[in-house]
């Protein structure tokens, strides 16, 4: 039996939006997928000072985009990262326990040449919720 699903738009205007053409985020079903983050203050629209506090906001307004679409980081099975300088590792994977719990979800992890607005670090997540 074949279920019909429609894609619905997430977002939030807790997160700064983006200047591409882009949703923040697509439920599908019971599948959540969040377009990359930046580190961008949803109150001023400008970028985070520094690799800590950046990677601090990106996974903060994942977690926002996932509470508009009644999910939560407990619920994430994917996240792809993308950093400037894979020697911020440490710093990054210290950051991330913060967010997220055991069982912990997969992911994938970069370095690339530049990131748009020359972020330092560009998150984005699958996910699953409840409805």
């Amino acid at each position: 039996m074949s279920q019909s699903y429609k894609k619905e738009v997430i977002s939030s205007l807790n997160v700064a939006p983006s200047s591409s053409p882009l949703s923040q985020g697509i439920k599908w079903g019971n599948l959540i997928f969040l377009s990359g983050q930046l580190g961008k203050n949803p109150n001023t629209g400008e970028l985070e000072k520094g690799f800590i506090a950046q990677t601090r906001r990106v996974l903060e307004n994942l977690k926002e985009l996932l509470t508009t679409a009644n999910s939560s980081m407990d619920m994430v099975l994917k996240t792809t990262i993308f950093v400037t300088d894979l020697k911020k590792a440490k710093n990054l994977n210290a950051i991330y326990k913060e967010f997220f719990n055991e069982p912990l979800p997969v992911r994938s992890c970069v370095e690339v040449s530049a990131l748009g607005g020359g972020a330092e670090v560009e998150i984005e997540l699958i996910a699953s919720c409840d409805w």
